[in-house]
This record gives structure tokens, sequence and C-alpha cells, in this order.
């Protein structure tokens, strides 16, 4: 049973303040998703926001086939679907951490910068249904039945995306490592 129904009768009887309930709830996990589709955290922030606005203005019409959960996450990625459609399809993820700040562990602190870029841009040229089969799989840690439910597809055909996302996310990253140690011999970064 979905744990979020009684405070979706209550919003529903009128009291706001269930809403306040939900948006804490799922707040941060939205965000982090609506980030990892997106790759700006600003806009990340935007579209998860738009995300409970969205189900507020359409609550009405939930029709609790499915969990709360599953329902604002399936509105969060076809918000972000629609973002990157609107730019530049050429356009990667951005890459918004700092760089080091000359403390000690530099080079370390480079290393593991270039690794999350070349992983971050490995991920952003996945298709969108294997990227998104792939986030709420490992960052979520979802089962593929609430997967299939949020991205509209079966369960199996989400379990074939998962599987072609990793084979495809080991194949550029080994390959990302190939050409460094070819290039650098054995100062692999």
């Amino acid at each position: 049973m979905d744990q979020d129904l009684p405070l979706l009768d209550r919003l529903l009887a009128g009291e706001e303040t269930a809403f306040d309930t939900l948006m804490s709830k799922y707040q941060r996990s939205l965000c982090h998703l609506a980030y990892r589709l997106v790759g700006n955290a600003a806009d990340a922030e935007d579209l998860a926001q738009q995300a409970f606005v969205q189900a507020y203005q359409h609550m009405g019409s939930f029709q609790r086939q499915s969990s709360f959960k599953t329902w604002l996450y399936r509105i969060a990625i076809n918000l972000c679907k629609n973002h990157r459609r609107r730019l530049r399809p050429s356009e990667p993820l951005s890459e918004e951490q700092p760089l080091s700040d000359g403390r000690p562990g530099v080079l370390s602190q480079l290393i593991a910068d270039q690794r999350v870029e070349r992983l971050r841009r490995a991920l952003s040229s996945l298709p969108p249904r294997q990227r998104e089969v792939l986030v709420l799989r490992v960052y979520d840690e979802l089962p593929y039945e609430q997967i299939a439910a949020i991205v509209g597809c079966s369960e199996n055909s989400a379990k074939v995306n998962f599987h072609h996302a990793v084979r495809s996310l080991r194949r550029q990253l080994n390959a990302a490592a190939a050409v460094r140690q070819t290039s650098f011999g054995e100062l692999v970064l």
C-alpha cells in the first residue's frame, strides 16, 4: 500500500499542509534525479519545483494505479526530457564541480574530478531511456517494476535498457582508459 495515500486524502480534503509534507519528503530525491538527468543543479532545482507544481495542479487526476512517488517521478522525468529536447542535441551535461584549490591531495582530487567528468560524459551519451532507467536503478535503487511504471515501459524492457546502459558505459569508459594509457604511457589519469 502507498504510504502517501493518507496525505493525499488530507490534501484533497483541503489540508494544504499535507502537500508541504509530501514536498519535504520527496524534494531532495527529486532534485537528485533531475540533476542526474540534466546535469545542471539550477535547472534540476527548477525542474523538481515544476514537478511539484504540476503534481499539485493535477492531483485530482491522480488515479492511484501507482504510488504517488512513481507518479511524481514520472512527471519529473517527462519535464527533464522536455528540458533536454530544448537544449541543443550536442550539448553535453554540464560539469559544475569546482576545481581543486591547491590543498594537499590536489592530484588525487584532479584524478577523481576527471573520473567523475568521464562518467558524466558517458552517461550523457546514453539514449534517454537507458539513462533514465540506469539513474532510477543505481541512484534511487528502485525495483524494475517501479522503474517500468515511471518511464512507461514493460518491466522486461526496463531490465534490457539497464543491461544495455551498463554495457555501453563499460565500453566507453574502457575505451577512454585505453586511449589515455596509450597517450600517457603508465600515467593514467
